[in-house]
């Protein structure tokens, strides 16, 4: 018992060490899931597939009721174009997001087992590139020499730093 509040201790230290002196910020799961559902709508076209809520739910794993209800709400904030039976459209505004979303997970990709030369780990790639800034990006893509392929033969779409 001694042992389990020493350590909540050391991380109620720790915790309050990092806050005074790094900013710690947090997503909103709301924010990922948005960017998520653009990432797979994304890869579902490049695929050269028709995005629809079945294909969505199977890539995302989610069951096609909760597809609907959040494309409706990338419908609404004017991400998608989406009506009920059709063909999901990605908006010019959801276009970039899931394109940027595409770019951060490969070149992580990259990252991990090229230079770092570790097993691609999808699930913190995945937790990562929500919280990568386009400067962060350029800078990754430039140092990896602007790779045109990830390790899964998939295109890295390209970013200002490769022209």
């Amino acid at each position: 018992m001694d042992a389990i509040i020493s350590n909540a201790d050391d991380e109620q230290k720790t915790s309050k060490y990092t806050n005074e002196f790094e900013g710690l910020y947090v997503g909103t799961a709301e924010s990922e899931h948005v960017e998520m559902y653009l990432k797979a709508i994304w890869h579902i076209r490049e695929r050269g597939e028709e995005p629809k809520v079945s294909s969505i739910a199977k890539l995302l794993n989610i069951k096609q009721p909760s597809v609907v209800e959040m494309l409706r709400k990338l419908d609404s904030a004017k991400l998608v174009e989406y009506k009920k039976g059709s063909i999901v459209e990605l908006e010019r505004q959801g276009e970039q997001i899931g394109k940027q979303m595409i770019r951060n997970t490969r070149l992580l990709e990259v990252l991990m087992k090229d230079a770092l030369k570790i097993e691609i780990d999808e699930e913190m790639a995945c937790g990562i590139e929500h919280h990568m800034k386009n400067v962060f990006t350029d800078a990754l893509c430039t140092l990896l020499k602007h790779p045109r392929k990830c390790p899964h033969g998939f295109q890295i779409p390209k970013g200002k730093c490769c022209n």
